[in-house]
């Protein structure tokens, strides 16, 4: 039998994908008796207290008069480094390059040649915009090529990656994974969607954080089309930069009474099975975790056709994907399938299946087996003995 890991997970603590599929992850490693270190400025939405081998650790951010912009990569690898001489630490596991594998970099230097080795995990912006800044090219590229295993969230961002940055640092594609049993049809709570929407109502959801390149202005757009042509009211879940502008803009269209801005604090659980339709029509997705989340709840998804968001969404069978911008063409979508129940049913049943093939228990098992491997070398008389 494998011995249990020590793993530090390093995220950012938003609602964002990337923060999110880290916390799932670390839960669910924790469950499987590896003992799990969050480390972030605050504890990540999805990482609840009380399991008894999810251990968080803030980082510290020390305001000087001196800094403009406090140094939070250099308070981040102090605290790893921290962590990793007070607890038997494997492996860092950092979810998106920039900041966290720089940090882990620095704290395995700090560490000697004996410290953890250094996972990446590509979740988007991290590749597709943020690391091609010339602030950042060079400091991303050099992580890729100083981390020991690297994996993207689809074959996109690992093709992008290898084109853009890093042609002899592969990346191993693992896909962003749902909880099935948390997130499913079954938990559709008919008193709590009289909340929100009358039963003649079409309830229609966005989940984000409201950056620019989720396109929160074409989500109200989208929606303004939609209650042109039949009663509904729309649910915007999340919080960030562009929530002012898409509250303003709904109010410019006539649409307040039927807007529900909800922010971050919710149970995205419960929320998601009410909806008829979930609406994402970004700029560019690199897999879509919130997508996928909607989808196991048997909701149908209308999205851009741009990205990763293929590989999870077979056009006009378990979703729909249509040119970015094209408001008009997702809104009369929506409507069509809203006049015609059965095939929105259909809709329905083919999205919970095709969630089903990213099911939590099989992508943990990639991750598993990924640490392993980039263990290998240090536990070699461990690995050629148990890896299958």
């Amino acid at each position: 039998m494998e011995r249990p890991l020590g793993i530090a997970i390093i995220c950012h603590p938003t609602i964002g994908g990337s923060g999110v599929v880290a916390a799932e992850l670390g839960m669910g490693l924790a469950d499987r008796g590896h003992d799990v270190h969050v480390v972030s400025y605050v504890r990540p939405v999805r990482v609840t207290e009380g399991h008894s081998r999810v251990h968080f650790h803030e980082v510290p951010i020390a305001r000087y008069p001196l800094f403009q912009y406090p140094p939070y990569t250099l308070a981040l690898a102090s605290k790893l480094s921290t962590v990793a001489r007070q607890h038997p630490i494997d492996v860092f596991h950092a979810h998106y390059a920039i900041p966290h594998t720089a940090s882990a970099y620095l704290a395995k230097q700090m560490l000697g040649e004996n410290g953890p080795k250094i996972v990446t995990t590509l979740h988007g912006t991290d590749i597709t915009l943020l690391g091609l800044d010339e602030s950042f090219y060079d400091i991303t590229r050099f992580c890729l090529q100083q981390s020991d295993g690297i994996s993207a969230v689809s074959n996109y961002l690992a093709r992008e990656t290898h084109a853009r940055f890093c042609t002899d640092c592969p990346a191993e594609v693992i896909h962003n994974f749902v909880d099935l049993e948390r997130f499913n049809p079954k938990h559709f709570d008919a008193a709590l969607r009289t909340k929100y929407a009358c039963p003649d109502e079409a309830l229609i959801g966005h989940l984000s954080n409201f950056r620019w390149v989720k396109r929160t202005q074409d989500v109200i757009k989208t929606f303004h089309y939609i209650a042109r042509h039949h009663s509904s009211k729309l649910l915007m879940i999340g919080d960030g930069p562009d929530r002012e502008t898409a509250e303003r803009l709904a109010d410019e269209l006539g649409l307040k009474s039927r807007v529900h801005f909800l922010g971050s604090d919710q149970d995205i659980d419960e929320l998601l099975p009410l909806l008829d339709f979930f609406l994402l029509p970004s700029e560019q997705e690199s897999f879509g975790l919130a997508a996928l989340e909607a989808m196991a709840c048997g909701v149908p998804v209308i999205a851009t056709d741009v990205g990763g968001l293929p590989e999870l969404i077979q056009h006009e069978e378990s979703g729909f994907l249509l040119p970015l911008g094209d408001v008009e063409a997702m809104g009369r979508t929506a409507c069509e399938l809203l006049k015609n129940p059965e095939a929105h049913q259909r809709v329905r049943a083919a999205a919970r299946k095709r969630s089903e093939y990213f099911s939590q228990s099989d992508i943990i098992d990639r991750y598993e087996r990924l640490y392993r491997r980039v263990l290998a070398p240090s536990h070699q008389e461990n690995s050629v003995a148990t890896t299958p």
